[in-house]
């Protein structure tokens, strides 16, 4: 005789229990996570949480899971963007007696295991990373199998899934194929505490997709449980500081004064590094931390700041959603995010386990040009994706996107996104070896992707609105977020509640003055040929040869950095103007000619020719030489009418391979008096590093010795 069906009071009696199991005695469910848990389980509905960070959304799905699998249904399966975020899911649904795994690229060795417990019906919840979805063998093998036996799907950190949204993940949108494989009745939870009118209504459509209701209204399927997204615990306020060397000085004096530990963001990789060593040598426990940190160092840096074994992280934003430190006491952004609503998520790693934490924004005048930067790479124009399908259409093989890239003109990343966007839209296929076409007619919504740039441009204006704002911040950054009850703190700098003094002693301000003038960066030489270079006409492939391989060279900044990159940045904007080397960029490359810890001093100077700003680097190349007593070689003549504008390696070094020739002089005296003499290569920007490396393959084939690469700038 089967057990006659669960009651809603008995339901609530058991997710109160388990709620207790995962966050303590005192533990009582919101009401907003009881509608949410009891739509999923007793009603197997489909639904969307917004509600801030700290609110409790894990503790719906972990509570949902306990409830769903007492009743006999499939595992949990829980779409989440970070391995961070998986690490602190798993510890919490171990606390509530569920177990958890993860398949991620990180743990491939335990991949058959995880799929052999899930058949074996021991595994409660599989945490996948997006990128699983659009994996071809996950794609083909697991993935139909896992969704028809799966009880509960969570999408966590919804707002990926939108392109309206500020950090829109194409990986995500792998769901809309996901989603109709779903049996009916299978609940579908998504979360998020970033989302506004415009972003819930996208993720809600998708989540509408499929299953046995599709004839039903998408709004009236999809339960939206939209809350209060004030912070309560945090501070906010903003410094106009009059330069960066202010804000270094500022931060030096004043973080010690925070309480517990927290996070410094920065906009740049560069930044990150340069923040964390002006702060380690002010005698401060810091680390950088960014895309490009090693995975292990990442883990330990989060580790420490865990512990509080730092005072802060000075991190890009990689540091981002799932870090998870309840008493994380303070967030200092050095620079602005450009849009508030990442600013929103960002301060809202502060705060949530402690009564007052506070979140201070430090705006620089480099902001903006950060931001065209990286709003430079969205979705490419129709003519570049139809370039790629045709490509791929033509192809008798899967293409890999290394070798795609040697065909479309295309960074790789942008390559990347484009290709997951089209896979999800049925236009290509993600195979075994790369890419297919699939012949499918595919229409470009240029609609659409010219309202994301306008919206992404609003954005950066609310930014700055928010930087010069009068009234409550907090309240400023909920109505953002569309929040309807958003209303006034009383805990920040306009209301009151915070206090904020910019002033820093001179011999601070001189310090950071003293740092930011110092110039100088590395630049490492290219060591590997893209892939497929045959196939565009370039005979290269593998390692650079020891006759190939240029020194580590030199540069006066990075144009992202704090310091010579922006006024390295506005000389070699390109407004047309072609003059002479400022006297002050003269003497700081003198400075890092100085400085170099060269084995050998080079006794020569070349230049590479420039149709864009040739008379700066006639000119910067002769007073080297003149002030540093080298030989002038003169100039390697640019054949090219352009090679700048290719946006990826393997383009870009087809771009040069045939741009350059070596004068006639200049191949006599490095075959006479100067033959393997260490040389000098002067150029005014080094971008992708093929320019150089090209031209110091012509000089090392034409005698010379060593050839260290100089330039005023480096990109990124």
């Amino acid at each position: 005789m089967s057990s006659p069906p669960i009651t809603e009071p008995q339901l609530r009696e058991q997710a109160e229990a388990c709620l207790r199991s995962l966050a303590g005695e005192q533990a009582v469910l919101r009401a907003d996570q009881w509608t949410a848990i009891e739509a999923l389980v007793l009603h197997r509905r489909r639904a969307l949480v917004v509600q801030r960070t700290g609110w409790g959304k894990s503790a719906v799905y972990f509570v949902a899971t306990a409830l769903l699998r007492r009743s006999g249904a499939g595992p949990t399966v829980i779409v989440s963007p970070l391995l961070a975020l998986m690490r602190n899911q798993i510890a919490a649904a171990e606390r509530a007696g569920i177990r958890a795994v993860t398949i991620n690229s990180t743990n491939p060795e335990a991949w058959a295991d995880t799929y052999a417990a899930i058949r074996q019906g021991s595994v409660d919840v599989l945490l996948l990373s997006p990128e699983r979805l659009n994996n071809p063998d996950f794609r083909d093998h697991v993935l139909g199998q896992l969704a028809a036996s799966c009880g509960l799907l969570v999408v966590d950190e919804a707002h990926c899934i939108s392109d309206w949204g500020h950090d829109f993940r194409p990986d995500f949108r792998r769901l809309r194929t996901l989603l109709p494989q779903l049996p009916a009745g299978i609940p579908v939870l998504a979360t998020t505490a970033t989302a506004n009118s415009r972003v819930v209504a996208d993720v809600a459509e998708v989540l509408g997709l499929g299953g046995a209701e599709q004839a039903v209204d998408p709004a009236e399927r999809v339960l939206v449980l939209r809350g209060n997204l004030d912070r309560t615990s945090l501070r906010l306020g903003v410094l106009q500081l009059p330069s960066t060397a202010h804000r270094l000085a500022w931060l030096a004096e004043r973080l010690a004064g925070f309480e517990g530990s927290g996070i410094i963001y920065t906009l740049t990789v560069a930044a990150s590094q340069q923040v964390a060593d002006y702060l380690r040598g002010h005698g401060y426990q810091v680390a950088a931390y960014s895309g490009q940190t090693e995975q292990a160092e990442r883990l330990a840096a989060e580790q420490d700041l865990l512990d509080n074994r730092v005072k802060a992280l000075v991190a890009t934003s990689a540091l981002g959603m799932g870090f998870d430190k309840p008493d994380l006491g303070f967030v200092i952004h050095l620079g602005a995010p450009a849009s508030p609503i990442a600013y929103y998520q960002q301060v809202g790693r502060a705060g949530r386990g402690v009564a007052s934490a506070t979140a201070i924004l430090l705006p620089g005048s480099e902001d903006q040009a950060i931001w065209d930067y990286f709003g430079s790479v969205g979705f490419p124009a129709e003519s570049q994706v139809r370039e790629a399908l045709a490509v791929l259409d033509e192809a008798d093989r899967p293409l890999s996107t290394a070798a795609l890239e040697t065909r479309v003109e295309l960074s790789r990343s942008r390559l990347e996104t484009m290709l997951k966007v089209l896979d999800v839209d049925g236009a290509v296929r993600r195979v075994r070896g790369g890419w297919a076409g699939t012949g499918t007619d595919w229409s470009y919504d240029e609609q659409r992707y010219a309202t994301v740039r306008q919206v992404r441009r609003d954005e950066q204006q609310a930014m700055r609105d928010y930087q010069q704002a009068a009234g409550c911040r907090m309240r400023f950054l909920r109505e953002q977020l569309d929040d309807p009850v958003a209303e006034d703190c009383g805990r920040c700098d306009n209301c009151g509640g915070l206090e904020l003094a910019g002033e820093v002693a001179e011999s601070s301000l001189d310090q950071a003055s003293s740092e930011l003038r110092r110039p100088g960066v590395p630049i490492e030489p290219r060591k590997q040929w893209p892939a497929a270079m045959v196939e565009l006409g370039v005979p290269v492939s593998g390692k650079l040869g020891p006759d190939e391989l240029l020194e580590p060279g030199r540069a006066v900044a990075r144009l992202t950095d704090l310091g010579w990159g922006q006024r390295v940045r506005s000389l070699l904007a390109t407004d047309g103007s072609d003059a002479p080397v400022p006297p002050d960029l003269v003497q700081v490359a003198i400075q890092v000619l100085a400085d170099w810890p060269w084995q050998q001093r080079p006794v020569a100077v070349v230049r590479i020719g420039s149709h864009r700003q040739g008379r700066l680097i006639a000119d910067l190349a002769g007073q080297l030489a003149t002030l540093g007593r080298l030989v002038d070689l003169g100039e390697v003549e640019h054949r090219a009418a352009s090679a700048t504008g290719r946006s990826n390696s393997a383009q870009r070094l087809r771009a040069v391979w045939d741009g350059y020739r070596l004068p006639e002089p200049l191949v006599d005296r490095l075959a006479g008096e100067l033959h393997g003499q260490p040389i000098l290569l002067v150029d005014d920007l080094l971008d992708t590093g093929w320019t150089m490396t090209v031209v110091g393959r012509l000089l090392k084939a034409a005698g010379a010795g060593q050839v260290m690469p100089f330039a005023l700038g480096v990109s990124g």
